[in-house]
């Protein structure tokens, strides 16, 4: 017999993290009876831990604050018979960290432009809920905490979603001897307390390096290594592991994780114009070799018709059409 949360009937679980669960649920009743959801519940250990509670239905309710189409909606935060969960939408596909692991596992490098569209999306998604405000209007300054390859999800029609605000934080309730969210996409300005979107940034920069590389920026025996080499703030260059690499590539990776904030790009929308200008330079370049090429196959094949045909006449005309 199937469980039930609500007024919503629990069909398959998705997924389990250290603080809550996901399960795949259909509406028994409502507005949209029927309708699948995706059902994030608090783990039942932390049921009556008061701070676990107040950080998932903190998280949910400034997640409610957003509205943009690459941000996953919550629809709802309740709680039944002492069973706290939160109500999303449901993207029927995969996590990026997912899809990074198939592409390790069967060798296959992630598209570069994808890389940078993923990431340029990722990025509005996090200027729109860095630009959120409250209910009179006033900057919420919120921060995701968490950006990681697990809280991107792509659906199987292509649309890109910027998920789990389970640990958003609106920086004025920010302690300052704590650090939010996994270890390697933590920011060394993270590391010592300060909760500002720099650490977001710093996260979707990581996400960036990992999807190009199929590798993390930072790693380390255990988590003393790891937080070492992040403060740090040095790593081997994404071309090292990717010869084809562009150099501007290379460039707006090491921005991204410059060690001080104020080396990184401004804000979430600077990121992603970056991203957007070098997306479109990248396909013109394609489109200028995929030309050049095309050329040289007219200059071939005109050369070899002319000496098939014993045409005496000068090839410079032919060669005039390109460079060789």
């Amino acid at each position: 017999m199937s469980e039930r949360l609500g007024r919503y009937e629990l069909v398959s679980r998705l997924g389990r993290g250290g603080m809550a669960e996901v399960w795949r649920a259909r509406a028994l009743s409502g507005a949209r009876p029927g309708v699948m959801y995706a059902i994030k519940r608090l783990l039942p250990q932390l049921e009556n831990d008061p701070e676990a509670v107040q950080s998932f239905v903190q998280g949910a309710r400034l997640a409610q604050r957003l509205s943009h189409p690459n941000v996953v909606d919550v629809h709802e935060v309740g709680e039944d018979a002492g069973r706290w969960f939160q109500v999303m939408d449901l993207v029927d596909g995969r996590d990026v960290a997912q899809i990074i692991k198939r592409c390790q596992a069967q060798r296959i490098a992630w598209p570069l432009d994808f890389a940078l569209f993923l990431t340029r999306t990722l990025c509005e998604a996090l200027d729109c809920a860095h630009r959120a405000t409250g209910p009179t209007g006033e900057p919420l300054d919120l921060v995701h905490c968490d950006v990681a390859p697990s809280n991107v999800f792509v659906s199987r029609t292509g649309d890109i979603k910027l998920g789990d605000f389970g640990v958003a934080r609106a920086r004025i309730d920010s302690g300052a001897a704590e650090f939010y969210g996994k270890p390697y996409y933590v920011s060394p300005e993270a590391l010592e307390g300060q909760l500002t979107p720099a650490m977001d940034l710093w996260g979707a920069g990581v996400v960036l390096y990992e999807l190009l590389t199929l590798r993390r920026p930072f790693v380390g025996e255990n988590a003393e290594a790891l937080f070492a080499r992040v403060r740090e703030g040095r790593f081997e260059p994404a071309s090292a592991l990717r010869a084809e690499l562009p150099p501007e590539v290379d460039q707006v990776v090491q921005r991204a994780l410059a060690k001080n904030p104020a080396d990184r790009f401004a804000d979430a929308r600077a990121f992603a114009s970056a991203l957007a200008g070098l997306y479109v330079y990248l396909l013109e370049q394609v489109r200028w070799e995929r030309e050049k090429a095309e050329a040289r196959e007219k200059v071939r094949t005109e050369v070899v018709a002319a000496l098939a045909h014993d045409i005496k006449q000068p090839l410079t005309s032919i060669l005039g059409y390109v460079e060789i």
